[in-house]
């Protein structure tokens, strides 16, 4: 197989510059840590990865 192929799928995604905050999301995500898997689903278009990049960024700038 192709490496390139999956290479958008490793990567860690950026935050759009026009996100809308979506705290609540981000929280609920959280919680979820103490869990093996989360399972982000809706349909396309809906800010999964947005949401994901997000919840990253906010992560990295915790201490």
């Amino acid at each position: 197989m192709n490496a390139a192929l999956f290479s958008g799928k490793l990567r860690v995604p950026s935050p759009p510059k026009n996100l809308i905050p979506r705290p609540g999301l981000r929280h609920i995500l959280e919680e979820g840590l103490s869990c093996p898997v989360v399972l982000v689903s809706a349909p396309a278009g809906f800010g999964k990865t947005s949401l994901a990049a997000e919840y990253l960024a906010a992560r990295k700038e915790t201490p």
